[in-house]
């Protein structure tokens, strides 16, 4: 009885302090880790937030890039950090959704981020390298039966969600391609486009200047419907029914972070993204804005895990 007296009135005095720091943020600079390289698509949305929340508060957002490990790197930095808001992940799925059913263990447990917001989702497409003259989704998947083993298909790692893109493909389609890894989406279009690769799954933020020149030909999308903005380009699974490719980019918190303070956290990026010229810059990526609730978010990311997990162990896909 006693203990529970006093641990009430400790609970009920760490209150006001808890929620005056939560009503106070930011009070300082805060780090927004992108466990991908600059200029890519989680960096460059991770900017778009940023500017926009420093503008507003007159506080530093500053972005840090630390790639390599699958995106573990990143993710750990932020896992390490004080659950106080001053540190965020934003981040493609690996990190938050994929990384826990491909290695055995990791630094960091993914399920005890908190999430924040997902801000965009993006259709993956499926291109061919120039000089391949595939129609349609059955002409290349005929060519790779009769020849299995001949295409070749990129990827920015194996646990990516282009690698398990192709992977999924792969199996549905009941076909064999030889799989080239890249350290990143530059090199794969780069070599894609010299000719040393011969297909690739990849985002139509990263793939949108290579399809409008003529460098590489978009053979078809991802998503459930066809994109408006290639209304001509079928769906895959207009082929093979019920494969979905898609890629969204989240912002997380640290474990433990308060759940009001996240909810802050996920209305300011809203908002954010709100400003006239955040949503230019969402538009010139060619990505479909989510900018869900924080308990939305980790709903959403919840369910897209579980997809990849049945990608994963129905193809025996495991790190390197």
């Amino acid at each position: 009885m006693r203990f529970h007296h006093w641990a009430g009135i400790a609970l009920i005095a760490a209150l006001p302090a808890q929620a005056l720091a939560q009503a106070d943020w930011p009070s300082r600079a805060v780090k927004i880790i992108a466990p991908i390289p600059a200029g890519s698509s989680a960096d460059l949305l991770a900017r778009i937030y940023g500017r926009e929340l420093q503008d507003k508060y007159k506080q530093p957002f500053v972005v840090e890039n630390h790639v390599g490990a699958s995106h573990n790197i990143g993710a750990d930095i932020v896992a390490r950090a004080a659950p106080d808001g001053y540190t965020l992940l934003t981040a493609p799925p690996p990190s938050l959704a994929i990384n826990k059913y491909l290695f055995p263990k990791l630094s960091y447990d993914p399920e005890a981020f908190v999430a924040v917001t997902v801000m965009v989702d993006v259709p993956n497409i499926l291109v061919l390298r120039p000089g391949l003259d595939f129609k349609d989704v059955p002409g290349l998947i005929a060519y790779a039966k009769a020849n299995p083993g001949k295409l070749s298909y990129g990827s920015t790692g194996i646990g990516s969600t282009l690698h398990l893109s192709a992977e999924a493909f792969k199996a549905k389609a009941g076909v064999d391609l030889l799989h080239v890894p890249f350290t990143g989406v530059t090199q794969l279009i780069s070599e894609m486009i010299g000719g040393r690769v011969d297909v690739a799954f990849a985002a139509l933020i990263d793939l949108y200047p290579y399809i409008s020149a003529g460098n590489v030909k978009p053979l078809a999308v991802g998503t459930q419907k066809r994109s408006p903005e290639f209304p001509d380009v079928p769906t895959i699974g207009e082929t093979l029914p019920g494969y979905v490719s898609s890629a969204w980019f989240a912002v997380a918190a640290p474990p433990k972070t308060p759940l009001p303070l996240a909810e802050k956290i996920s209305a300011d990026i809203r908002a954010a993204f709100q400003q006239p010229e955040a949503q230019q810059a969402v538009k010139n990526l060619h990505a479909v804005p989510i900018l869900d609730t924080a308990a939305e978010a980790a709903d959403y990311i919840r369910k897209d895990s579980q997809r990849w997990k049945e990608v994963i162990q129905a193809n025996h896909i495991q790190s390197e």
